[in-house]
C-alpha cells in the first residue's frame, strides 16, 4: 500500500521530491519510504535523479495502467487494497512453506 501512496503522490506532482518531503507527506518513516522508492524504481515507475525523485514510467503502457490503477483506487479504494494484500498474503505463505520439513 506504501507504494502505490507514494507512486500516486509523485504522479499527481511531476517534479523531483526529496526523500524528506515524501516522508513529510506520506507520514512515513525513512524506511518505508525507502522500501517504496525502491520498489518504484525497480518496477520502471519513478526515476531518482540527483537529489530527487521523479514519476517516470517506462513506456505508454505503463503510464496507461497507472492512469486506471489511480481511476479504480479512487472508486473502489478498499477492491484495490484487498488485492494488494491478498497478493501480499500468498507471498508470506510461500516463505513459510518453505520452511516445512518434507517427507523424501
Amino acid at each position: 500500500m506504501w507504494a502505490l501512496e507514494l507512486l500516486l503522490i509523485l504522479k499527481r506532482e511531476r517534479r523531483a521530491w526529496s526523500n524528506e518531503e515524501l516522508v513529510a507527506t506520506m507520514r512515513a518513516s525513512e524506511l518505508v519510504v525507502s522500501k517504496a522508492l525502491d520498489a518504484l524504481v525497480a518496477a520502471g515507475l519513478a526515476s531518482v535523479e540527483g537529489q530527487g525523485v521523479t514519476y517516470m514510467p517506462i513506456n505508454d503502457e505503463v503510464a496507461a495502467c497507472v492512469d486506471q490503477l489511480e481511476s479504480l483506487y479512487a472508486v473502489r479504494p478498499d477492491a484495490v487494497r484487498r488485492a494488494i494484500v491478498s497478493t501480499t498474503s500468498s507471498g508470506a505463505s510461500a516463505f513459510a512453506d518453505a520452511f516445512k520439513l518434507r517427507k523424501d
